[in-house]
């Protein structure tokens, strides 16, 4: 620490790199955390209801071999070719390749790169807002888990528990060491996070007999208060409203999918659904990129921007 502290450069190229690094992993677990989760319920309801299906559709739906964030090894999805250590360096590997398989020459997504260049940069952030501390540190791991939420939600209308529960559990620990707030603060945050939310979704779908958000919004408002106490859950709550407000029309844009690289071991049952979640966003737009975003900000500028809003309307 003391040599970050002495030579801020190699701190800030070394988070940057650290980031970029994990980005790419990120890739993995956005593409592969929604059909492990697809794969999962696939198992259970073949074991809940087994005896009760044909067998040319267990055959079928019957989840087929190893698929975690591990394995099996990612390939090109039109030639199969194993993606080899020196193609899969981040940002640079696509920039060698000109954006396409080493063998067969089909296109990959830029979305690859482009997360892990915003990783890098997001950490990169912290890092210069809050310097060599203990916040820079839980905020670079806040971030990685937000990107890989809001990406999923954008692709699936998803935030898988894994994710969620995972930010929460990393703010109150980060609370009991008073990082950003204290615990009482930071479980308030919880507590009302996930209640006004629930509250908003309720009355809506009274009102209107539609449901205008998922309990995974809940959740990460919920998650998001541990970190920014309930003094800030009105922040986050407004500066999302903006945040959708620039970004709503470049989500369908973003969402859509190109041939990229992906694991060959994924079924056609698999493909087929999540090709069919994919497209959900061309018809909603998810609430959880805007409230992670909102979130992220909040939790390096909350004060400043109650402080100003304040101001504004005193004004």
């Amino acid at each position: 620490m003391d040599i970050f502290a002495s030579l801020p450069v190699v701190f800030y190229l070394c988070v940057f790199v650290f980031c970029i690094l994990v980005g790419s992993f990120l890739n993995v677990v956005i593409y592969r955390l929604p059909v492990m989760m697809l794969r999962d319920w696939q198992q259970q309801t073949l074991d809940y209801y087994g005896d009760e299906l044909p067998k040319a559709f267990i055959k079928k739906y019957q989840p087929k071999g190893r698929f975690d964030l591990i394995k099996p090894d990612s390939t090109c999805p039109k030639c199969q070719h194993k993606i080899r250590a020196w193609e899969n360096i981040p940002i640079f590997s696509y920039l060698f390749l000109r954006g396409r398989c080493s063998q067969c020459s089909t296109h990959i997504s830029i979305r690859y790169p482009l997360i892990e260049l915003a990783t890098g940069l997001i950490g990169l952030w912290a890092a210069l807002h809050f310097g060599v501390t203990l916040q820079t540190l839980v905020l670079i791991f806040a971030s990685f888990l937000l990107i890989s939420m809001i990406m999923i939600d954008i692709d699936h209308m998803l935030l898988p528990d894994d994710l969620t529960l995972g930010l929460l559990w990393l703010g109150l620990i980060a609370a009991m060491n008073n990082v950003f707030v204290t615990l009482p603060d930071a479980l308030l945050g919880v507590v009302f996070g996930y209640g006004i939310l629930w509250a908003i979704y309720w009355g809506f779908k009274l009102l209107t007999g539609k449901e205008g958000m998922g309990y995974g919004d809940f959740k990460l408002l919920a998650a998001l208060g541990a970190f920014v106490g309930w003094q800030h859950l009105l922040i986050i709550i407004l500066l999302s409203s903006v945040v959708g407000l620039v970004l709503g029309l470049l989500l369908p844009t973003i969402s859509k999918h190109s041939n990229g690289i992906q694991s060959s071991q994924t079924t056609q049952a698999n493909k087929d659904i999540v090709s069919h979640a994919g497209d959900m966003p061309n018809k909603a737009l998810p609430f959880g990129p805007f409230l992670g975003i909102a979130g992220w900000l909040t939790i390096l500028y909350g004060d400043m921007i109650q402080s100003y809003y304040l101001t504004w309307v005193l004004s």
